[in-house]
Order: structure tokens, then sequence, then C-alpha cells
């Protein structure tokens, strides 16, 4: 395997991959492992968890030069990854907690008690935009549940993987409990195919979709996917404050963010116009560049010169269907991963409902708000959408009427809490949502009736047996 930076197409790491008829032992490894780990006492859990959140606070520096150079993210950027890793740690802490702890109610009898334990052997498939954050909130607490975890990372991002593979082993976790699986599909399709009891998977919905259909005849398997999005975010206010709201939930991390706006709804008329030309003007300076440039850089190339031809064809298709150009989506003389941002009119065209993964933003008129939160909702997808208006009795509306997992006011609709969940519906998701929840799916519940001594069954019934 070879791991490119995309700005130069230089290869920056080099390594070796997992072998596919390797995948069936590694499984077992792990169940073998499972009982030493699941059986320790939580608190050990917790305090390596620990270790490991101080390690990449240790190693910030490095691991975030290295997440830099293979996806080409600006540094301040993968620095911000490294701190949501570490944060994520606390975070999945206090989530488990919740679930950890049994909880007890006193009954004429005795007790009726609940507890969780963890589903076993579980996999996790990493994507390339936060190859870091992203597992990572699936790791930390399927790891803190008990569980024993697999991870492929991205293949376009498998240093990153070494990385934090190199620093949970470090902070105390056995080498059998979390294994790295590096590889492309083929490792992917054979470690789902594996005797796994769970699969945490964050990327495409197209992929989300086949799980779906590779895991139906496997109900035991536990399913988490957090997918795509065709994100709306409804422009109803003054258009110079509303710009960098705009700017910064379509083009950050080049567009290759899951809750990236890919639709902006406006208003016919004056206040449209003047918000679709605020968003021109401040796109068109954007910095775009290499993560160590001189001048530090907004955002950065595309993951691949496949992922920007793949975008370019996209935006190709737009035009076909008669989409207007308002800021043309290009490729910089630079290498061939390189794009400025975009931005089209389909407004009355029927465009498909899609993802496209990249610094592209549709716009849409409509006349009223009634018909905003139409558009907004006229998706397959349901991962986030946002509103910029500074009328309370709008927000309300929206609130009221939108479909998504995430819903913004008067902020970017990247913005998400990690102490809360984060998911979406539709093909966006599985109903079971990450960040603070992915406590509930890294652990199932067992329900209990519970007395010290048989004879307390004896008591009750006795009198109804004689």
């Amino acid at each position: 395997m070879r791991s490119i930076d995309p700005a130069t197409g230089q290869a920056i790491w080099e390594g070796e991959e997992v072998a596919v008829a390797a995948i069936p032992a590694m499984v077992e490894r792990a169940r073998a492992a499972l009982p030493g780990w699941a059986d320790r006492p939580v608190e050990e859990r917790v305090a390596i968890v620990e270790r490991y959140a101080a390690l990449l606070k240790e190693r910030t520096d490095d691991i975030a030069r290295d997440m830099a150079r293979e996806t080409g993210k600006p540094l301040w950027e993968t620095r911000a990854e490294l701190g949501s890793m570490v944060n994520k740690v606390a975070v999945s802490i206090a989530a488990q907690a919740e679930r950890a702890g049994s909880r007890r109610a006193d009954t004429a009898f005795g007790r009726a008690v609940l507890r969780h334990k963890p589903h076993g052997v579980m996999a996790v498939l990493g994507p390339y935009n936060f190859p870091g954050h992203l597992p990572n909130g699936h790791i930390v607490p399927a790891l803190l549940a008990g569980n024993a975890v697999l991870f492929k990372p991205s293949e376009e991002a498998p240093l990153t993987g070494e990385n934090m593979t190199r620093a949970l082993h470090d902070a105390g976790v056995p080498e059998a409990v979390f294994q790295l699986v590096q590889g492309g599909r083929d490792q992917g399709a054979a470690l789902i195919a594996a005797d796994i009891d769970g699969l945490l998977f964050t990327g495409a919905a197209s992929t989300g979709a086949h799980f779906r259909r590779a895991m139906i005849d496997r109900p035991h398997v536990i399913l988490a996917l957090e997918l795509g999005g065709n994100n709306p975010l409804i422009a109803w206010g003054d258009a110079e404050t509303s710009a960098a709201a705009i700017v910064q939930s379509a083009f950050i991390t080049t567009g290759q963010r899951c809750s990236c706006a890919r639709r902006l709804i406006l208003p016919d008329g004056g206040e449209g116009d003047a918000t679709i030309e605020a968003v021109h003007t401040l796109a068109a300076r954007l910095r775009i560049g290499a993560w160590d440039d001189p001048e530090e850089p907004y955002m950065g190339p595309l993951i691949s010169a496949r992922a920007a031809q793949t975008a370019i064809d996209a935006v190709a298709g737009l035009k076909a269907k008669g989409a207007r150009t308002l800021l043309p989506f290009e490729r910089l003389e630079r290498s061939d991963a390189f794009v400025t941002p975009g931005m089209y009119d389909v407004t009355g065209l029927a465009v498909p409902d899609a993802e496209i993964f990249a610094p592209v933003l549709q716009v849409v008129r409509v006349p009223d708000f009634d018909a905003a939160i139409a558009a907004a909702n006229d998706t397959s997808f349901g991962l986030s959408a946002g509103l910029l208006a500074d009328d309370p009795e709008l927000w309300q509306r929206f609130l009221a009427r939108s479909r998504a997992g995430v819903v913004n006011w008067n902020r970017p609709t990247t913005g998400a809490a990690a102490n809360m969940p984060f998911g979406g519906l539709g093909q966006s998701g599985n109903h079971r949502p990450s960040a603070y929840y992915a406590a509930d799916y890294c652990a199932y519940p067992v329900a209990s009736f519970e007395a010290d001594t048989i004879a307390d069954l004896t008591g009750e019934l006795g009198g109804r047996l004689l």
C-alpha cells in the first residue's frame, strides 16, 4: 500500500496490505481475547483510553502533519481534528458511564436490574475525510464497552490508521483486542463477511446500502451507518451577514464533509441576488493551497485526482441539464486534485438527488418560506440542514417541519456538538446516530429479576402451589 500526498502526488508512506485469507483468523484472535478484555473492571478500560487521549495530545504535531500530508487538509484543520479525537474520549467515558452503571429498582421479591454488555467483535470502517476523528468516535466507545475491534482505515489514509493503532497499543489496549486491517475493497469485503458482531461505518450512502443488503440475513450483527447528505441551507436573512456561514457550510474541508451544505435555498428577487453576490465575492477570495504553503490556506486539494474528476463529471451533468454557472468549479494549475469552489443555479431543473463530495453549491430560488421548507425536504437524504434568519418564528417553523438529524440555526450546517447525537434519516443513516449516542450501539441491554435466595421465590409462590 502507498499513501499519496494529493497536493504533490508523492508517496509519503508504504506498507503491506493484510492478506484477505488472514482476516477470519484475525477475527477469531479477537474473539479469543474478548473475555479477558470484557471482564476487566470498567475503571481499567477507562484508564487505558485516557492514556490513549494523553498520547494523542502528546503526539499531535506529528500525527496532524502526517494527516495533512495524506489527506491534503490544511494543518490548522488536522490539528483541530486531533483535538476532537482527544475530547471524544472524555465524552465517550461520560456516555458509557450512563450505560455501564447498573440501574436497580426494589420489588416485592427482590430487585429488577438493568445492565449493558458488549456485543463482541466489532468491525470499524473509516473514511478519508476525517480519518482519525470519525473512526475514533466508534473505536473508543466500543473499547470502553468491552468489545474487541478490527479497524480498516480508508485506503486513502492508511498512515493515520497506523498512528492511531500505535497510540492505542502504547496506551495498553492488547494487540489482539484492537487489530489494524490495512487494505482496500477486498479486505473490507472479507471483514464484513467474517464472523463479526457489529459493523460501524462512516462513508458513502451507496456503500451503506450495500452493507444493509449484505446483513439482511444476519440480524445479530449490529449495524451503525453514518452516511452522506444532500444537505439544504435556507438563507432568509441579510446577505452580507449570511455569506460567511454559507461559505463555511459549503466549502470547508474542500467540501469533503458529509454535513456540508450542498443546496442553498434563497428567496426570489433582490435579497436572493444580493446573497449570491456576497457569497461569490467571499468564495472567490478563499486561499487554496497545500498544507505547508507559506501562507496558510483555507482549503487544500481534494483527496485525489480521481475524486476531482468525479466531481467535475458531476458538475458537467448539472450543466448539461441547464444549470447556470454563478461561480465556476475548476481545476487549479497545481496537482490534479486542486479545485476551486463552484456555485450553480439549478432552479426548476430536475437534477440528481445526490451528494457531490466537493466544494460545489447548488442554488435553488423559491417564492416563499413554505416553498423553501418544501425544497429543503425534497431529498431522500436527511443528515443536516440549516436556516439563516433572525426571525425566531421562521426557525420554529423550520425546526418543526425539517427532516434531518442535525438542524442548525444561524450556524453552519457542519457544526455539531460532541455531547449530542450525530446522524441522519433516509439515505443518511439507519437510526443509530454516532457521537454521544455511540454508546447505545456498542452494548446491548440486559434486564434481570433478582432475589438473594431461592427461598424468596418459594415464599412468594408457595401459597398458590399448595
